[in-house]
């Protein structure tokens, strides 16, 4: 169970914090509205209902406070930045940032879906209580109001029958209007954020999720008609609601229960290639660490759009870089205002302006606290590995002594053989640097190519035998299909025993899952054995 917590997601210590912060709000505010005799005339009109709509609404501006910190890219580099004194697992679980987001929003889902029901309940008995026949106590409840020197407890004030007063209730209230508002923004905000819309119609998704700016505004003035109304403190101490219930009618008529009064509550507010190139770009007072991102605007191809990408350059380079997969109208665009589909050489006053956010804080930061790595990189997951694998070279050539990291044992998954060629300068350049220093072991790579035809395995056979690698022109030869993941971790657990061995994946989630697995079943339960300790990188 503890490799689960480590190595899956978010620490189950987190988990349990904040489901049981949910419990507990949802239960203290429940009773707030339930028991206390404050609430005892609201409840005659309302029931159950009342308390079942307060709950989950204190548990919805709870996660509505949570739900934006996940997603603060400044926060989290900043908190990465400044927590020298945690420990690499606490650091960790700032990674886990998306999947508290997801969490935190399906549980925001939740509690609209139990406020909104319970609501709809309220409305309808609200309602019905003001067109109620005369002599019963709901009937003078909300006749409250009604006259001079009286405090309504009711908050319809209108005399029309369901459902055109539900209606009524529904689009003009403030209540009303805000609740459906944010309800439809946030129904679009769900509906757009499955897999599917997110990676086949990504606009789709990066546009709705601004409605946030909507659903924020609108809860923060959602209770601001107070429409939820109890007894006042003056009023309780003079009118015992228990005892005066029972003679409503006598109300006002004698001193031991005189015209209970009433005030609304205050509105809790919330604070809240493949045809790939490479950019070379440089920037006043640009900082950077290893596997960090970026997000880039090219105001010549869209004025609204920003998109994520690696930095592929390391933080001992004088410039920082990306490299962008050309699979889009975005990329396509930038493509060519750049000038990538002409053959004459681009000045570089007349490149496009290029806008920056960043550089925020990934996993890969964490490469240096161990002695022994994995790295994983799928078709272009690569990219954050190559800001490694610079930097770490670096740090060996002019400071090996105080490197704490030791061995690399580098993987490379891709379908097609294009895929290698923009990477395989820096791995020729690593690979003769080390020969050159008698340390060939410091970096072990396997590149496998995971789609191929039968031409191309019969070239590849051909051509087996000669020195160099036929596609990337290393030494170290091209492996066809995927790798054998448990023989993997098995042999390299036994080359380093007692040892706690980073593992770290920028590709697709069935291989994560994959190597969580194995990073899981090949850690030893002693202590003092052999530990993976499983790390994604995500946006």
């Amino acid at each position: 169970m503890g490799n689960w917590v480590e190595n899956e997601g978010l620490s189950i210590f987190v988990v349990l914090v904040w489901l049981g912060l949910n419990v507990f709000l949802f239960w203290w505010y429940y009773l707030v509205y339930d028991v206390p005799p404050k609430f005892f005339y609201t409840r005659v009109l309302l029931g159950r209902a009342l308390a079942l709509a307060r709950a989950p609404a204190a548990c919805l501006n709870f996660n509505c406070m949570l739900i934006l910190l996940p997603v603060c890219r400044n926060l989290l580099s900043f908190l990465r930045g400044s927590s020298a004194c945690c420990s690499t697992r606490v650091r960790r679980q700032l990674d886990r940032n998306l999947t508290f987001h997801k969490m935190v929003a399906w549980m925001i889902a939740l509690h609209t879906a139990i406020h909104t029901i319970a609501h709809l309940f309220n409305v309808e008995w609200s309602v019905q209580a003001r067109v109620e026949e005369k002599g019963t106590l709901a009937a003078v409840l909300s006749a409250l109001g009604d006259k001079p020197k009286e405090s309504y407890v009711n908050f319809f004030r209108q005399t029309i029958a369901n459902p055109v007063g539900g209606l009524y209730v529904a689009f003009t209230y403030l209540a009303g209007i805000t609740g459906v508002v944010i309800t439809l923004a946030l129904i679009l905000i769900i509906t757009s954020s499955t897999k599917t819309i997110r990676r086949s119609y990504f606009e789709v998704f990066w546009y709705t999720h601004h409605l946030f700016v909507i659903f924020f505004i609108g809860l923060v003035i959602h209770g601001a008609g107070r429409i939820v109304r109890g007894q006042t403190a003056e009023s309780l101490a003079e009118h015992n609601p228990e005892i005066c219930h029972k003679n409503f009618s006598h109300w006002g008529k004698t001193e031991a229960c005189p015209i209970p009064q009433f005030s609304g509550n205050p509105p809790m507010v919330v604070i809240h290639p493949f045809k790939t190139i490479e950019l070379q770009m440089m920037k006043k007072g640009f900082k950077m660490e290893v596997g960090q991102y970026i997000f880039v605007q090219c105001p010549a191809v869209s004025k609204l759009e920003w998109h994520p990408f690696t930095l592929t350059s390391a933080p001992e380079e004088d410039y920082f870089s990306i490299h962008v997969r050309i699979v889009g109208d975005w990329t396509e665009g930038l493509f060519n205002a750049c000038g990538c589909d002409k053959q004459e050489f681009q000045e570089a006053w007349k490149l496009p302006k290029i806008a920056v956010d960043g550089p925020f804080g990934t996993a890969s930061e964490d490469v240096f606290s161990y002695e022994t790595v994995m790295l994983v990189g799928a078709g272009i997951g690569v990219t954050p590995f190559a800001s490694v694998l610079k930097s770490v070279w670096y740090k060996y050539c002019h400071d090996a002594t105080n490197l704490k990291l030791k061995k690399i044992y580098f993987y490379w998954l891709c379908r097609d053989t294009h895929a290698f060629e923009w990477f395989a300068d820096l791995l020729q350049s690593l690979e003769a640097q080390m020969q050159e220093r008698n340390n060939a072991e410091f970096l072990s790579y396997n590149i496998y190519l995971t789609g191929w035809d039968e031409t191309q395995a019969t070239h590849f056979v051909v051509h087996h035998e000669e020195e160099k690698d036929v596609i990337t022109g290393l030494k170290q030869k091209t492996l066809y299909g995927r790798p054998n993941w448990e023989n993997e971790f098995k042999t390299i657990a036994g080359k380093h025993p007692g040892s706690r061995i980073g593992v770290f994946l920028c590709g697709p989630e069935g291989l994560a899952d994959t190597l969580n697995k194995q990073s899981i079943s090949n850690s030893e339960a002693d202590p003092r054995g052999v530990h993976f300790i499983f790390n994604k990188e995500n946006f």
